[in-house]
């Protein structure tokens, strides 16, 4: 292993340290556990939003924590869940009489806890209601959509959910906002490496120099297959065939798409990627209204590129396109 770090036991901890060094006018550290980013103060008049997460996906998940996105954060061990503590913290935290929407991405352990601390927020006289993310098309089929991992798509549902809780949506309105981008959202990914989680001290999986993963999991997840690198509009044109196979694009439909790094691919590539997938989708006769890129939801040092599409109406593109305010996003 090699990096930049100290004990791996205290690398959350002090990475969590660096961002507030860094923006403390967009972070803070708070909870019982240590383990709540939030913002400095909480924003009143408002439907709070809040979500949580392993770490190692900087800046999904406490990385969008800012004005018209999130308000708190609940944040795990690398690649692990929160417990329930730091999230029902984040939810009193964010709650100033509105109610809270929070926005969970589709793993057993941050459902779970999510649900126990929703539970315990309305026994506070909490009203915290949930929006699942679950985007990535190689997980599951379509027929099982409900099983398929949350991964860059989350960025899309938290901006819709910010936007919607600034613009002074009722928690009902919001959540309707934020489960309409999640429902017209799709992403897929491929790896060319592996990471190292700092507490492992090995990569986390094998992956030869001339073969790449489609479909890799942010944490490492198997894909639906392996095959040999191939130059990059090929290896595009297998993502962007995925994903309008599994929701096809209509001529003159706007989209969304954020060409998204894993973490140690340069972004002269994922301009690459952009460039090609660009091209395809503009063929299918859609509009891109907001193309993003760069790294957006990460996997430590992992190399390779996702990319994401949104679904646009109306709404949905209101929102995109409202004011938000954080170090890895700007309107």
């Amino acid at each position: 292993m090699k990096k930049l770090i100290n004990r791996p036991e205290d690398y959350v901890d002090e990475v969590l340290q660096g961002m507030v060094a860094a923006h403390p006018q967009t972070y803070a550290i708070g909870g019982s556990t240590g383990r709540m980013l939030h913002r400095p103060t909480a924003l009143g008049g408002k439907v709070g939003v809040v979500s949580g997460g392993g770490f190692g996906h900087i800046p999904v998940f406490g990385g969008y924590i800012g004005d018209g996105l999130l308000d708190a954060c609940a944040v795990g061990d690398v690649f692990a869940s929160p417990d329930m503590t730091p999230m029902l913290e984040s939810i009193q935290f964010a709650n100033t009489g509105k109610g809270v929407l929070c926005v969970v991405g589709n793993y057993g352990g941050d459902r779970m806890n999510f649900d126990m601390a929703c539970e315990m927020a309305e026994m506070e006289d909490i009203e915290a209601l949930k929006v699942i993310v679950a985007d990535d098309v190689a997980a599951a089929p379509p027929e099982e959509a409900e099983k398929r991992r949350g991964v860059a798509g989350f960025v899309y549902v938290t901006k819709i959910a910010g936007a919607a809780a600034a613009a002074g949506y009722d928690l009902a309105k919001t959540q309707a906002a934020a489960q309409k981008a999640a429902d017209n959202i799709r992403s897929i990914g491929v790896a060319l490496s592996s990471c190292t989680v700092p507490q492992a001290g090995k990569p986390t999986f094998e992956i030869a120099d001339d073969e790449i993963e489609i479909g890799m999991g942010i944490h490492g997840e198997p894909g639906v297959g392996r095959s040999k690198l191939s130059p990059v509009d090929e290896v595009t044109d297998l993502m962007i065939d995925r994903l309008l196979n599994d929701k096809p694009v209509t001529k003159g439909e706007r989209l969304a798409i954020l060409v998204n790094g894993l973490g140690a691919t340069p972004v002269e590539e994922l301009y690459l990627v952009l460039r090609r997938a660009k091209a395809r989708l503009e063929n299918q006769g859609a509009i891109l209204a907001d193309i993003r890129v760069g790294n957006y939801a990460t996997s430590m040092e992992m190399a390779g590129a996702s990319i994401t599409l949104m679904y646009l109406d109306d709404e949905l593109e209101s929102l995109l396109m409202a004011d938000a305010d954080c170090p890895f996003w700007k309107n």
